[in-house]
């Protein structure tokens, strides 16, 4: 434990020293190297800013965190120890931090760190300084995330709780549009509905997803890349609690977002396999009436990947091999469903269905798998792991 801590440390102090300079060191320093050395404190930070938004758009997290560090030490310099402007850079960091896997203890030292600035150099009221009271929303949302990523679910859910109460004054008070509160509400109820389902409550997730996602189609529209995260969640938790139908009309609604953007052969293969698996796990729920979902999406699957070779021909014949273990389960249990209501369970045909099927599922390569179609995997309806999310 203590070498961990360490290694944490170390990693931070490795930032730390990295915001000292903002490119790194040239035998013969450039004409921008030297401008950019010159250019005044509140230039850099600004320049900071940017490239951190910037590669945080692209993904880049890692050298997004580089430049939210930079922003910090930038921060203290230009406003000082006290103002809230260095509590706000606090949180920019803390949720650069959430966006790696393994950082969230970082994140919540850096939140705190906000709060405590803010608690100190922030007495309210403030009627000038709607800035001051979004900042705060922030805090105690990215807190809520923080705390979560670590399960800690109630001192998540009552950060969440100061967030959304405190956004909502502020849209009572006409210090954010009905725009900004609907942004928070969105991120707030996504946070929420992950909190109760890392405990293992799908009910009490399930409203805290259907609005997100509500929020998130009116903010961004339904077929928003933003949206998919939220519908593959939402489609595992009714999943869980048998709403089969909703579960496969959410990853269907997924599925187009995905196939809209011209994905790679491998993104719509995974798409439409997990419509498949749900499909898969309605019909072993007693949903027959999913069959045909089922067969066409394996059959999509397989398609997008016919022509694969290496990687792509493996995952391929694995998708074949689940495809027609569906066919064969499928198949067999429906005609031993009809012969026995037609000539009763000791009628030799249905016997012979019976013992046919035994022998199935004592062929090799039938060991070891359940008498019932291969159940969806975890992995395609994306239920949070609370290990990193979205700001």
């Amino acid at each position: 434990m203590q070498e961990s801590q360490e290694s944490h440390v170390s990693n931070h102090l490795d930032e730390v020293v990295a915001a000292v300079s903002l490119t790194a060191p040239e035998k013969t320093p450039s004409k921008l190297t030297q401008t950019a050395v010159f250019q005044p404190p509140r230039e850099k930070l600004q320049l900071c800013e940017e490239k951190a938004k910037s590669y945080s758009s692209r993904h880049e997290y890692k050298k997004a965190i580089q430049e939210l560090v930079r922003c910090v030490a930038l921060t203290r310099i230009c406003y000082g120890d006290a103002h809230w402007k260095l509590a706000e850079a606090h949180v920019n960091l803390a949720r650069g931090y959430l966006q790696l896997k393994g950082l969230s203890l970082q994140a919540k030292q850096h939140a705190e760190k906000a709060k405590e600035i803010l608690t100190n150099a922030v007495v309210p009221p403030y009627d000038d300084h709607a800035e001051v009271f979004k900042c705060s929303v922030e805090l105690f949302h990215t807190l809520g995330r923080a705390s979560l990523a670590l399960q800690k679910f109630k001192e998540a859910a009552e950060n969440l709780t100061k967030a959304e109460t405190l956004s909502k004054e502020l849209l009572q008070c006409g210090r954010i549009s009905q725009e900004e509160w609907m942004e928070i509400q969105m991120r707030t109820k996504l946070s929420f509905a992950q909190v109760y389902q890392g405990q293992k409550k799908s009910k009490e997730a399930l409203p805290h997803y259907q609005e997100a996602l509500e929020y998130m189609e009116t903010s961004k529209g339904d077929k928003s890349l933003e949206c998919l995260p939220v519908l593959k969640e939402l489609a595992g938790v009714e999943q869980a609690l048998g709403l089969h139908d909703a579960s496969i009309n959410h990853l269907l609604q997924a599925h187009l977002i995905i196939l809209k953007r011209k994905p790679s052969p491998e993104e719509a293969t995974l798409s439409a396999l997990c419509v498949a698996r749900a499909a898969v796990t309605s019909i072993a729920a007693g949903r027959p009436e999913h069959h045909d979902v089922a067969e066409q999406y394996f059959q999509e699957s397989m398609a997008h990947l016919k022509d694969a070779e290496g990687m792509g021909k493996a995952k391929f014949l694995s998708i074949q091999d689940e495809y027609c273990h569906f066919l064969q389960v499928t198949g067999r249990e429906e005609c031993l469903q009809i012969q026995t209501l037609l000539y009763g369970p000791q009628d030799k045909r249905t016997m012979a269905t019976q013992q046919s099927m035994d022998v199935l599922f004592k062929a090799p390569e039938m060991a070891g798998k359940p008498r019932q179609p291969p159940k969806a995997k975890p992995a395609c309806t994306g239920v949070a792991q609370h290990t990193a999310g979205k700001s």
